[in-house]
């Protein structure tokens, strides 16, 4: 049976945390790196349901997409919901791993998991990195976000559809900003909070941006000048297809030699923090009448 430092190895293999950007907070969280581990279990946030749902599974090690403290903290009391989260975690045995931004940039990443998960081809990096010297393995198909074409190209509308039976379902939903009825082929992707690639989307000669988290003035400007549309799905959905290409480098499916072979489980619950949603009915009133 592998230790965690030996699990924890493979992840930083595939997912090397010199990737990840200066702010984040990747890596071991908490775990005795020469504790023993047979099951792992894969989640995009590590909040309390899911660190319950880890121990049920009997994992010895939960992976989170997103840090548990991405602030920094003083204190790990059990007096927030973060400080319960580490004790629970330390009282069942159960060490927590973080790969955030290394492995957006990963390849395969985050990205590319949405690329398949849309059912993308010929699928490129849309914002290669720089050449990095301190990179162990020189990899051209690193980078934020991907880029690639539709098997079948169909309108903006058909997309937004297409896009919402894909990804897993949320209150948020899936949404679109331009003409439903534009031709789109070429998709670029970026799991998470990708708004900021929109512009370089137009560049690449992509048709559409799907990402999550836009902002209203970033999606005016892009409708208004015509250079992209943009399709805006919850940011959790367009992060949880990741859990099982990563669950893969573990389980002995993506390639682990016999040694470093676990169990691995993916979390089933939406941890997207948006529970309800309404349309509104009343057109707007000038203030006059």
């Amino acid at each position: 049976m592998p230790r965690l430092a030996d699990v924890v190895a493979r992840l930083e293999r595939a997912y090397d945390p010199a990737w990840a950007e200066p702010w984040d907070a990747v890596g071991l969280v908490c775990g005795d790196p020469e504790a023993q581990v047979r099951r792992v279990h894969f989640a995009v946030d590590p909040v309390g349901a899911v660190v319950e749902e880890a121990i049920a599974t009997g994992a010895e090690l939960l992976v989170t997409h997103h840090p548990l403290y991405l602030g920094g903290t003083t204190s790990v009391a059990a007096t927030t919901a973060k400080g319960r989260v580490v004790h629970r975690l330390i009282t069942a045995g159960v060490g927590l791993y973080v790969a955030h931004t290394n492995a957006d940039v990963a390849s395969p990443g985050v990205s590319d998991a949405l690329a398949a998960a849309v059912g993308l081809v010929d699928v490129r990096p849309l914002a290669p990195p720089p050449a990095d010297p301190h990179d162990k393995v020189v990899t051209p198909t690193r980078g934020l976000g991907r880029v690639g074409e539709l098997a079948v190209p169909m309108t903006l509308g058909e997309l937004t559809s297409h896009v919402a039976a894909a990804l897993p379902s949320t209150t948020w939903g899936v949404r679109a900003a331009g003409d439903a009825r534009r031709p789109v082929r070429t998709v670029a992707v970026c799991g998470g909070s990708g708004g900021d690639l929109a512009d370089t989307a137009a560049r690449v000669g992509a048709d559409v941006l799907l990402t999550s988290d836009l902002k209203h003035h970033k999606v005016s400007e892009a409708v208004e000048d015509d250079v992209v549309a943009l399709v805006d799905a919850a940011h959790w959905a367009t992060e949880w297809p990741w859990l099982t290409q990563a669950a893969r480098l573990l389980d002995g499916t993506g390639g682990a030699s016999p040694g470093a072979t676990v169990e691995a489980t993916v979390s089933t619950i939406v941890t997207d923090p948006w529970t309800a949603h309404a349309h509104g009915t009343t057109p707007p009133q000038d203030g006059n009448s």
